[in-house]
C-alpha cells in the first residue's frame, strides 16, 4: 500500500441518526475511490462496514467500523458510527480521533434527535464540521425545510455549497455554489456531466454564490480587503477562507446526496481532499495535564488506544491513533498506565473485517494492532522518555441498571469472563458483582443496549442468561444516642464463653465534639469501604476489660455495620464508646466479646431511632421545550425534587435529584414521553433518608429478603 504522510491524510467521522445513510455512504465513497468494484447494501448484509453478525440480524450499525479510502492522492480514514444515543460509546470514542465529523441529514426529516445529541460531543472538542443532506432522490425529500432545520439548530455559521435540481424521485443534479457548475447525473447514478448552470437557475445560483463568497470571506482579514477591493474571491481563495471558518468552528458546509445512487459524493470528496484539515493541520491534542501534544512527523513515536475489540479467532484487536513521530512494525512502546513495555509486531490499515499489513504509519494517521498484552483502550504508548500522556476519554455512566441472573450456575465464572472482554470493548458499560445486594449488576446506555449484550453473550460467548430488577443500595443510621449492654455467656463443658460489654452510640458527622463524662484511651476513625464513617471510642478503665479484648469487640460491631439491624443494609455514620465491661479469667476469648459487642450495638441501635438512607441521584434531562411539562410531571411522580432549568441551544435542561429506586427503566419511559426527542444523564449524588411510611415498607420487605 502507497504510504502517506501527514499532509495527505484525512480523517472522517460519519455521524448522524439511524438510517441517515452512513454505512451507505461509506460504501460509495470506496466505490468511488475504485476500491471495490460493486457496492454492497444494507439491506443485503454485504457492506464492507456493517460486517458482525449482530448488524446483520438488526440491518443497523452496532460498532463503529473504521475504513479507508483514495482519493487524489490524499488518503481518507473513515470511521463510520452507529446512529442510536446507545452506543454513544462508540462515537465519543471516533469523533475523539478524527480530524472532521460529516452530519448526514436524512432529507425527508431534516434535524433529527440523534443528531441534537451527538451535536453536544463534537461541539466539546470544536471538531471542523460539515453536513450532507442525503436521500435526495427519496419521494419526500424536501431539501430546503431540511436545511432550513439546519439554520435554525446550528445558526449563521451553516453555509450552503450545492442545491438539489430535479428533488425527489427525479433527482439527478446537483448546482455546485463554489465551483460554480452544475452536475447532472446519469439515470441510476454515477459519474456527472459537468454542465453550465442552467439559465433558470442562474439567479438563485448567482445569489447564493454571493452568500458564499462573503462567508469565504469574513473568516480572514485579507481575504476580507481582496473582497472589498475585487467584489469577489477567487475559488482557491473560497476554498481559504472556508476552511480558515471550519477551523475556527465558524464555517459549516452544506452538501447535497444520493449516497444510495453515488449522486454527490465524489464532489464531497474533493472538498474533503482541498478544504478539511489534514492531520498537520488538525488540532493538536492535550495531554492530562492540559499540555498540547502537536502532529509531529519528527516527534518522538506515540500513539493512543481508542477502541479495543475482540475479534472471535484474533483476539483483542486494538485501534489507535498516531500522535507523534512514526509507529513502525517491531516497535517497543511504554504504557505509562500499566508501567510495561509493548512491542507491536504487527501493522495494519482497517477496511472494516479486511486487514492490510504495513510496515509503519505516521503522525495523525489511524490504524491498529494485534494482541498488545497490558494495553486497552485510553491508553498512551510512547517510546520511553516521553512522559505525556494522551488525555483520556470521558465515557458517560450507565443509565440504566439490570441484574445478570445465569440459568447455569456453573457459568458464572465464564459470565465474569466474557463481561470482562464487553467492558473493554465498551467503556458504557459496567458490570460488578455485588456483594451487598448478592447480585451481579450491569450499567447500560438503554435498553437496546442491554439487548445487544445479552445477544452477545448468547451468541457469541454460547452463555444462556436472563435480566432480573436490580436491587437498591440502601444504608442505616441512626438519629440519636442510646445505650445498650449485652452479656455473652456460653457453657458447654470445658471452657466456656464469657463477655460482657456496656456501650453507647451517638450519630457522628465530621467536627463533633469528643463525648462528654467519658476516660477516652483511644479512639479510631474509619473510613468504611461503602460510604461513611465509623468512630470507635475506647474508654475502658480500671481493667474491666483486657486491652487484648477490644479489637474483637469492635470486630463485632463492625460485622453488624456489614449486616444492618433494621434491612440487612450497610451501616454508616455511627459513633462507638465502650465504657465498661466484664470479663472471666478463664473463659473470656476473642469469640465471646466479638458476640458481646456485635449484639449490644444491635440492641443500641433499635434504640437510637434509626433511619433507613436511599441513594440520590442528580439527573440531567435535555429537552425540547413543548414537551418539558410532562418531563416534569413524570419527574414528580418519581419523588424527584426539581433544583432548576437551563437552556442549551434549543434545549431545556432540566436539573433534579431522584432516588435511584424511581430511575429504574427511566431511559425506556422518557423515549415513550417525548417519541424519543430528550436525553439523559445521571451521577451519584448523595445518601437521604426515606419517609417514615416507606421505611416501615422496605424494613419488611429487606428484613424478609435479607433473612431468606
Amino acid at each position: 500500500m502507497k504510504f502517506y504522510d501527514d499532509k495527505h491524510i484525512k480523517n472522517i467521522v460519519l455521524l448522524g441518526s439511524p438510517k441517515s445513510g452512513k454505512t451507505t455512504l461509506a460504501e460509495t465513497m470506496l466505490f468511488e475511490a475504485g476500491l471495490i468494484n460493486r457496492r454492497g447494501t444494507v439491506e443485503e448484509k454485504n457492506t464492507i462496514s456493517d460486517y458482525h453478525a449482530i448488524e446483520h440480524e438488526r440491518g443497523s450499525s452496532v460498532y463503529t467500523t473504521l475504513l479507508h479510502t483514495e482519493w487524489r492522492d490524499y488518503k481518507i480514514n473513515i470511521l463510520d458510527t452507529p446512529g442510536l444515543d446507545d452506543f454513544v460509546g462508540e462515537m465519543i470514542a471516533s469523533v475523539r480521533v478524527a480530524d472532521t465529523t460529516i452530519f448526514l441529514i436524512n432529507a425527508q426529516n431534516g434535524v433529527e434527535v440523534s443528531t441534537e445529541l451527538t451535536w453536544d460531543y463534537v461541539d466539546q472538542f470544536k471538531k471542523p464540521t460539515l453536513f450532507a443532506i442525503n436521500q435526495l432522490d427519496h419521494p419526500k425529500s424536501n431539501f430546503e425545510s431540511s436545511l432550513e432545520s439546519l439554520k435554525s439548530r446550528f445558526g449563521s455559521a451553516v453555509t450552503q455549497m450545492q442545491y438539489p435540481v430535479n428533488e425527489g424521485e427525479s433527482f439527478n443534479g446537483i448546482i455546485d455554489l463554489l465551483k460554480m457548475t452544475y452536475y447532472e447525473f446519469p439515470a441510476g447514478g454515477g459519474k456527472p456531466k459537468k454542465l453550465p448552470i442552467p439559465e433558470d437557475q442562474q439567479d438563485s445560483a448567482n445569489t447564493l454564490h454571493n452568500e458564499l463568497v462573503e462567508k469565504a470571506a469574513e473568516n480572514d482579514e485579507e481575504l476580507m480587503e481582496r473582497y472589498f477591493d475585487k467584489g469577489t474571491l477567487e475559488e482557491d481563495e473560497m476554498r481559504q477562507g472556508l476552511k480558515i471558518g471550519m477551523m475556527k468552528h465558524e464555517v459549516f458546509p452544506v452538501f447535497c446526496l444520493s449516497a444510495k445512487n453515488n449522486m454527490g459524493s465524489g464532489r464531497m470528496m474533493g472538498f474533503i481532499d482541498n478544504v478539511a484539515p489534514s492531520a498537520v493541520d488538525a488540532l493538536p491534542e492535550h495531554s492530562a495535564d492540559g499540555e498540547e501534544i502537536p502532529h509531529k512527523t519528527d516527534g518522538p513515536a506515540e500513539l493512543f488506544i481508542y477502541k479495543t475489540l475482540q475479534e472471535p479467532n484474533l483476539g483483542r484487536l486494538s485501534f489507535f491513533k498516531v500522535i507523534s513521530g512514526e509507529i513502525t512494525e517491531g516497535i517497543d512502546l511504554y504504557n505509562h498506565q500499566t508501567k510495561q513495555t509493548e512491542r507491536l509486531n504487527q501493522l495494519f490499515v482497517i477496511d472494516g473485517q479486511k486487514r492490510q499489513p504495513v510496515k509503519k504509519l505516521t503522525a495523525g494517521d489511524i490504524g491498529a494492532t494485534l494482541k498488545l498484552k497490558n494495553s486497552s483502550t485510553n491508553h498512551t504508548l510512547s517510546v520511553k522518555g516521553v512522559e505525556t500522556d494522551v488525555l483520556p476519554m470521558d465515557f458517560p455512566e450507565p443509565r440504566i441498571r439490570t441484574a445478570v441472573v445465569s440459568n447455569n450456575k456453573s457459568d458464572e465464572e465464564k459470565i465474569s469472563e466474557a463481561f470482562h472482554k464487553i467492558t473493554e470493548e465498551d467503556p458504557t458499560v459496567t458490570f460488578e458483582y455485588s456483594k451487598e445486594l448478592k447480585q451481579l449488576i450491569l450499567g447500560a446506555q438503554g435498553e437496546l443496549h442491554l439487548t445487544v449484550i445479552k445477544w452477545i453473550l448468547e451468541n457469541i460467548y454460547g452463555l444462556n442468561i436472563g435480566f432480573d430488577t436490580p436491587r437498591i443500595s440502601y444504608r442505616e443510621t441512626i438519629q440519636k444516642p442510646a445505650e445498650a449492654d449485652y452479656r455473652h455467656k456460653k457453657q458447654s463443658g470445658g471452657a466456656g464463653q464469657f463477655g460482657e460489654v456496656y456501650i453507647k452510640i451517638e450519630p457522628y458527622y465530621d467536627g463533633k465534639p469528643d463525648p462528654d463524662g467519658f476516660n477516652i484511651r483511644n479512639r479510631e476513625l474509619i473510613d468504611l469501604e461503602w460510604g461513611g464513617k465509623l468512630e470507635f471510642f475506647n474508654c475502658i478503665v480500671g481493667g474491666s476489660i483486657d486491652a487484648r479484648f477490644i479489637p474483637s469487640v469492635l470486630k463485632g460491631v463492625m460485622e453488624k455495620m456489614e449486616n444492618g439491624p433494621l434491612t440487612g443494609s450497610y451501616c454508616r455514620d455511627v459513633r462507638v464508646i465502650l465504657y465498661d465491661g466484664k470479663m472471666h479469667a478463664v473463659d473470656s476469648n476473642d469469640i465471646a466479646f466479638k458476640l458481646a459487642g456485635l449484639n449490644a450495638f444491635k440492641e443500641a441501635f433499635l434504640k437510637a431511632s434509626p433511619q433507613l438512607l436511599e441513594p440520590i441521584y442528580e439527573v440531567e434531562v435535555k429537552v425540547p421545550e413543548d414537551i418539558m411539562g410532562d418531563v416534569m410531571t413524570d419527574l414528580q411522580t418519581r419523588r424527584a425534587v426539581i433544583l432548576g432549568m437551563d437552556s442549551k441551544g434549543h434545549y431545556q435542561i432540566i436539573k433534579a435529584k431522584v432516588p435511584l429506586a424511581e430511575m429504574d427503566r427511566y431511559t425506556t419511559a422518557l423515549q415513550s414521553i417525548t417519541q424519543g426527542r430528550a436525553s439523559f444523564s445521571m451521577k451519584f449524588n448523595e445518601y437521604a433518608a426515606v419517609s417514615h411510611t416507606l421505611q416501615q415498607e422496605l424494613q419488611k420487605e429487606l428484613g424478609e429478603l435479607a433473612e431468606a
